[in-house]
């Protein structure tokens, strides 16, 4: 009787098993996640760059950064996801110069000049052109004598006089940027 029993058992067994499978069930896709991504993980002059700092000196928040070499010049571009502009724009080049030949060569005739940002620097503030508007620009000498240059490029429409504002929170940015970490 016992072994009746066991065989019954086991040929249920072996009949539930043969079962067909359920069918599977759809499962939709995770949502993506969104993180949060230093100016710094693109490498390059990005190294140099924070975007919570540039958000509290520029009031802008950044989202987006892409680094470029070459030669000796090191550059970063940042800019929001959803918009080609504003952009800042970050170069450093390793010239070696002095401050007598930034001064001669380098600094723009109608720029003025800037204290307290590397051994010698001056802002302006240039004219529209076409597909962008006026652009914010802060230029320097290093203390190790590199070329450091902040542009910041304004939308189409842009008013130059609230563009000229930009350059003092780029000399703020500037003095920010330590061209040494390169």
């Amino acid at each position: 009787m016992r072994g009746r029993i066991v065989v019954a058992g086991l040929a249920g067994l072996l009949v539930s098993g043969c079962a067909a499978e359920a069918e599977p069930v759809a499962v939709p896709p995770p949502a993506p996640i969104a993180v949060d991504v230093a100016a710094a993980s693109s490498g390059g002059a990005c190294r140099l760059l924070d975007f919570t700092v540039i958000e509290q000196l520029v009031k802008v928040r950044f989202d987006v950064a892409a680094a470029s070499e070459r030669g000796d010049t090191y550059t970063c571009v940042v800019r929001t996801e959803r918009a080609t502009l504003p952009e800042l724009t970050l170069s450093v080049t390793d010239a070696k110069i002095d401050k007598t030949t930034f001064g001669a060569d380098v600094m723009p005739d109608k720029a003025a000049k800037v204290t307290a940002v590397g051994q010698q620097a001056y802002r302006r503030t240039l004219a529209a052109a076409s597909g962008h508007g006026p652009v914010a620009e802060v230029g320097w000498l290093t203390t190790e004598g590199r070329l450091a240059t902040l542009s910041w490029t304004a939308a189409r429409g842009a008013e130059r006089s609230a563009v000229e504002k930009v350059t003092g929170d780029l000399v703020a940015l500037a003095k920010k940027v330590d061209t040494r970490a390169l």
